[in-house]
């Protein structure tokens, strides 16, 4: 296993992150203990889960099964989303970030996070507020370094203005959506990250699924996110995703890959990319995920791979700056 640095941390991690959403839920603690076992015998040493994931059963058997390698692994964690039907057990405010932090530590049965995430932008609470409480749990020791998800590039940007004006420690990693049906992150986040050191850990690097090619352009499937999950059939609901997942999947089986490891390898590959985030139900369904380390993903497969999908204009949305002879673009 060869480990990154994790942006500008100074820490090294696994190239592969497991999420633990599926514990407590798809994944019961037998399987959640297999898969987490398989995942240290390949040398992953970092963990990621949220206080909503199946109602902090996830943090709770991720607590039970770190117990004797703590120091060992990077855990991250997130905050934000409803707690129950309490409205103050959600969002950024201070008195929410403390009671959230100290019942994930409870759940998690450590004292410290590595990367305590906010799950969200909060338009109800001031960032100046969030950040500086952040700031002071870092001061007492019981988170190490901060991170958001889901965030938009000017919100990231707002955030490390706001920290370095203040002179608070500044996030250190982000969680954006990335996957070669979604790629909006090449954009600005990415190269954001980039240009910020930020560590990166993408989500959805199947695309819940519709990379794996199971669902067809029809669609039907009995089980799986996409039929069972609003939010992600509103997320994948184009057509142009089913069809391009298809054209995917013909062009991994005839390199002779598995549709599920090339996906990851490809979001892998991107420079600004320290690690997906990758996820399953079992040690069977992990595994496809797994053997995308052994992917040796060059250059030209790479872009072979890219070419399969739309790729996003740029932020300025001049497309002729793509190209070096800006005459051959049909104006």
């Amino acid at each position: 296993m060869e480990y990154r640095f994790l942006g500008r941390t100074g820490i090294q991690v696994s190239p592969l992150c497991l999420g633990t959403m599926t514990f407590g839920r798809e994944a019961d603690k037998t399987a959640s203990k297999a898969i987490f076992n398989r995942c240290r015998d390949v040398g992953i040493n970092f963990f990621d889960s949220a206080n909503v994931y199946s109602d902090g059963k996830s943090e709770a058997i991720l607590g039970e099964l770190i117990s004797d390698c703590r120091d060992e692994l990077i855990i991250c964690t997130k905050f934000g989303d409803a707690m129950g039907s309490d409205p103050n057990l959600k969002g950024a405010s201070r008195r929410n970030i403390i009671a959230a932090l100290e019942a994930s530590l409870n759940r998690l049965r450590t004292d410290y996070i590595d990367i305590y995430f906010l799950h969200r932008f909060d338009v109800h609470t001031p960032l100046e507020e969030t950040l500086r409480t952040l700031d002071d749990l870092i001061s007492q020791g019981k988170i190490r370094y901060t991170g958001v998800s889901n965030f938009a590039a000017w919100q990231i940007a707002r955030a490390l203005c706001v920290s370095a004006l203040n002179g608070w420690t500044q996030i250190h990693c982000i969680q954006p959506m990335y996957n070669l049906v979604k790629r909006q992150a090449e954009v600005e986040i990415l190269p954001l990250a980039q240009s910020e050191q930020l560590g990166v850990m993408t989500y959805n690097p199947l695309g819940a699924g519709i990379l794996t090619g199971k669902y067809g352009k029809d669609r039907k499937l009995a089980s799986g996110r996409l039929t069972e999950s609003d939010m992600y059939q509103k997320r994948y609901s184009q057509q142009w995703m089913f069809e391009a997942a298809i054209r995917f999947v013909e062009f991994a089986k005839a390199g002779d890959f598995h549709p599920v490891s090339l996906a990851v390898a490809w979001v892998a590959h991107h420079s600004a990319v320290t690690a997906p985030i990758i996820g399953a139900r079992n040690v069977e369904q992990l595994e496809d995920s797994l053997k995308s380390l052994d992917i040796s993903m060059t250059q030209e497969l790479y872009d072979q791979i890219s070419g399969l999908t739309p790729t996003p204009p740029p932020a300025t949305d001049r497309l002729e700056e793509r190209f070096k002879d800006k005459d051959t673009m049909d104006m």
